[in-house]
């Protein structure tokens, strides 16, 4: 296979992006936008389309051209990074004030699209001074690409969720009543960095006993203790993010935190079940809910079903009660069920699925452990 030398890790066999083949995506939904020219502001979306991975650029898409616009620290790794992913594009490197002038001389005679999800209100005005009456506000235009993954993509998501689920089973076995909540998320953490990953994709969640009823606990220096301890992990490589949540326990549980365990994970089965293309997204969630009322569960799932996962650890679609659209092929979500009951105790039981025309594929390798009393 193709090598990207940009991924950060070298010693992986991760198949080459078809980033200008992205762009070429993004030009035919520019004219479904009527615009001529679109100026990229969210990070994400440029790395998505050139492989950048500073903290500060603008990308300026016209029908024909491509202008990548930046200051004087990315000046070397813009050219290198883009060259690296073949991505042909002229280059205006400047302050923020010479990358403006450089922007209204590029837009004369267009009919500018701006991203409104990753400007400010400031930047949004600064904006319209310079290029009204010709600016144009759209919405989501390159994050409906990236919403379908494709295989390099694939190949990155799978890669990421092999590492957490290493770094896990390496955890687990050191697993003891006198670590630290703290402690358990730094293992976990600097395992994935041994093992390849960039970092971890969000802070990593450990919540022993009754705080593992907050579904998003940071993790404290305080003993896990001998009870049922959820952790919330992920890792990234080459930019692309892993998510799983395990239930685990540590000594004996209750025979009240076994059955709940057993019944967040019918919920999560019984969400699967719907995962199919072309179904409802709050279909999947309906299912979580109805599973866990058979046990009376179903008033302490108190979150949401879903997420996609992707470049971003949360990033459309998203499985909720009001959820709209459908599942679509090419979705990598996750499906989290959990239950937590205040003062006492909490579960969730999160994996991830690519979605396929065969159904959904599992990507989350971390092994599941039954509690049991």
């Amino acid at each position: 296979a193709n090598l990207c030398w940009l991924c950060e890790h070298g010693d992986m066999d991760l198949p080459r992006m078809d980033r200008a083949g992205r762009v070429a995506l993004v030009r035919a939904a520019m004219g479904d936008a009527k615009v001529t020219a679109l100026l990229v502001t969210g990070l994400d979306n440029i790395r998505y389309l050139t492989g950048f991975t500073g903290s500060a650029a603008k990308l300026l898409v016209t029908l024909d051209e491509l202008f990548f616009v930046t200051d004087g620290r990315y000046a070397v790794q813009s050219n290198e990074q883009l060259a690296a992913a073949r991505v042909e594009a002229n280059f205006s490197i400047g302050n923020g004030s010479e990358q403006m002038e450089a922007l209204t001389k590029l837009v004369v005679g267009h009919r500018l699209g701006y991203e409104a999800g990753s400007v400010t209100v400031a930047q949004a005005s600064q904006l319209s001074t310079a290029f009204q009456p010709r600016l144009i506000t759209t919405q989501g235009l390159v994050e409906r690409l990236r919403r379908r993954k494709d295989a390099s993509e694939v190949a990155r998501i799978k890669a990421a969720s092999q590492i957490a689920a290493e770094a896990l089973h390496h955890t687990l076995e050191l697993l003891d009543p006198s670590m630290t909540e703290l402690d358990v998320a730094l293992e976990i953490e600097s395992s994935m960095r041994r093992a390849g990953a960039s970092g971890p994709s969000f802070e990593t969640i450990v919540a022993a006993g009754p705080r593992s009823a907050l579904p998003h606990a940071r993790p404290e220096r305080v003993e896990i203790g001998e009870h049922s301890v959820v952790i919330d992990w992920g890792a990234v490589v080459d930019g692309y993010c892993s998510d799983t949540t395990r239930t685990v326990a540590v000594g004996s549980v209750t025979a009240e935190v076994a059955d709940a365990w057993h019944a967040v994970l019918a919920s999560q089965q019984a969400g699967l079940a719907k995962a199919v293309v072309g179904a409802p997204l709050s279909d999947v969630d309906t299912a979580c809910r109805e599973s866990l009322a058979v046990s009376g569960l179903d008033q302490f799932f108190t979150t949401g079903t879903g997420h996609g996962v992707g470049l971003q650890i949360h990033e459309d679609p998203f499985i909720g009660k009001t959820s709209v659209g459908n599942i679509e092929l090419g979705d990598i979500i996750t499906i989290e069920p959990g239950v937590y009951l205040p003062g006492k105790f909490g579960i969730r039981i999160e994996d991830f699925y690519y979605i396929t025309e065969s159904g959904p594929e599992r990507l989350s390798p971390a092994r599941q452990v039954p509690l049991a009393a």
